[in-house]
C-alpha cells in the first residue's frame, strides 16, 4: 500500500482542468442566485452535464483522479463533479474505482464516504455516513445502522453527525461534512 500522496508529481494538466470547472461551476451558482430564473439552472446544469462528460473521459484515460495522480485539491474537484453528475451508472462506477483508490491510499477515505452516500440515497437505500442531509428538513436520510455512524464518521475523518446538524440547522454550515451544507 502506498502512502497518502508521497513521492507522486501530480498531472497539472489534469488537476488545472478539474479546478476550472469546479470554479466555473461555482461562479454560475453565485450568478444564478444573484439572477433567479430559468436561465440560471439551465447555465449550471449545462455546466455540470459538460463537466461530468469530461470527467468520464478522464476516468477513462487514467482512471480515478486520485490524488496521487493530481493532488488532493483537484481529486476533491473531481469528487464534486461526480456528486453533481447526472448519470448514476457513472456515479456507481467511480464509485467502486474511488473505494480502491481509498484502500489503497491513493485519495482521502472520506471521498468515498460521500460517494457511497450519494449513491445509496440515489438508489433509495440508506446511507453509511451520514453525509446526505435533506434540505427541506436538514435532517440526514436514512442511516444504516444509526448507532454506530459516528464510528463509521470517525474513521473516515469526519466529526459526530450531531455536531455536523447541529451546526448545520444554527446556519454554520460545513463542519464535519454534511453534502448539503459545504457544496460537495
Amino acid at each position: 500500500m502506498r502512502g497518502p500522496y508521497q513521492g507522486v508529481v501530480p498531472d497539472e494538466t489534469l488537476a488545472a482542468e478539474l479546478i476550472r470547472r469546479v470554479e466555473e461551476e461555482r461562479r454560475l451558482a453565485r450568478e444564478a442566485r444573484s439572477v433567479p430564473g430559468a436561465i440560471g439552472r439551465y447555465r449550471i446544469g449545462r455546466c455540470r452535464d459538460d463537466n461530468a462528460r469530461a470527467l468520464e473521459a478522464m476516468v477513462g484515460r487514467h482512471g480515478w483522479p486520485t490524488a496521487d495522480l493530481v493532488g488532493e485539491p483537484a481529486s476533491t474537484a473531481a469528487l464534486m463533479i461526480l456528486l453533481h453528475a447526472p448519470d448514476l451508472g457513472f456515479q456507481l462506477t467511480c464509485r467502486d474505482l474511488i473505494a480502491e483508490a481509498a484502500a489503497d491510499g491513493g485519495c482521502p477515505a472520506v471521498h468515498h464516504a460521500y460517494i457511497a452516500d450519494h449513491c445509496a440515497v440515489a438508489l433509495g437505500q440508506p446511507q453509511f455516513y451520514g453525509t446526505r442531509v435533506d434540505p427541506a428538513t436538514l435532517a440526514p436520510y436514512p442511516l444504516r445502522h444509526p448507532m454506530t455512524v459516528d464510528e463509521r464518521r470517525r474513521d473516515v475523518g469526519l466529526g459526530p453527525l450531531g455536531e455536523q446538524l447541529r451546526a448545520l440547522r444554527g446556519g454554520l454550515g460545513g463542519v464535519g461534512g454534511a453534502e448539503s451544507s459545504n457544496g460537495l
